[in-house]
């Protein structure tokens, strides 16, 4: 199995990036027939990006692919938008060792939980300041 991540700033109205994300999934969907997807869930990269998993899981019903979306923290947004959820993503995972992290310093922690556990990232990046850039 192969594990990918998305990582990128909560923007992303450059044009192409859709297309982008597509390819970048087509290249990691070479590299074997198992697949766990993880996104953190936190603005319109990470929406691009969860939904151009759901369309390459709809193209590749071959292949086992798995969206999975990590929160840094329980959010009621989980329970108001239950259907969503379920209808979105595969699983919903937070991290355990995130329990007694600040909810400040949360954010960080749960990416670099996602970079230990995955072989490729894809990024989106066009600054470098904020979140996204460290």
């Amino acid at each position: 199995m192969k594990v990918c991540m998305f990582a990128g700033h909560r923007e992303a109205y450059q044009s192409g990036i859709d297309t982008r994300l597509r390819m970048a999934i087509e290249t990691v969907l070479s590299s074997d027939t198992t697949f766990e997807f993880l996104t953190g869930g936190m603005g319109e990269f990470d929406a691009k990006a969860a939904a151009a998993v759901r369309s390459a899981k709809r193209q590749h019903p071959e292949l086992d692919i798995k969206l999975t979306l990590v929160s840094p923290y329980m959010s009621n947004e989980f329970n108001k938008n239950k259907e969503y959820y379920e209808n979105s993503f595969d699983d919903i995972v937070i991290p355990s060792e995130l329990a007694d992290v600040h909810y400040k310093a949360a954010i960080k922690k749960r990416n670099e939980w996602m970079v230990d556990r995955s072989d490729y990232l894809i990024a989106y990046v066009y600054r470098d300041f904020g979140g996204a850039a460290d």
